[in-house]
């Protein structure tokens, strides 16, 4: 099985349920991803609830959360026929803040060529995520 993994973290001065609020605002994704043209949630923000997507000039992908721990954890699944796109997103309170990671993992065919793609712009993403979370 081919496996490509990639993981980013950032400490902001928000608490924990400020980057939560962010996460449960599916349709407000684009604030802080710039990589989206929109975003919906079909349910509530729990695990097995279905989140569409439209990236930037691309078709709509659809993903299943899988888990939704409030202000600690939330994760989601993406099924491309073989691959799987699975992106974690953890929340670690410390004395005076936040340490948020947006961890992906892809497995199936191709995972070395489309993992890269898919992450270039997670850094930004995350950073754009805690600058809005602290004016929150």
């Amino acid at each position: 099985m081919f496996m490509w993994t990639f993981e980013h973290s950032a400490d902001t001065t928000a608490p924990a349920e400020a980057v939560w609020a962010l996460y449960a605002d599916v349709p407000g994704w684009v604030r802080w991803d710039s990589g989206l043209e929109r975003a919906e949630l079909h349910g509530s923000f729990a695990a097995g609830s279905e989140i569409v997507m439209t990236p930037q000039g691309q078709d709509e992908v659809r993903a299943r959360i899988t888990r939704a721990d409030e202000d600690d954890t939330f994760a989601d699944e993406t099924l491309f026929g073989e691959v799987v796109l699975r992106f974690t997103h953890t929340l670690e309170p410390f004395a005076g803040g936040t340490r948020v990671t947006h961890r992906l993992e892809v497995t199936g065919p191709g995972a070395e060529e489309i993992g890269p793609a898919v992450a270039a712009d997670l850094p930004d993403a995350v950073a754009a995520l805690v600058k809005l979370a602290e004016t929150a």
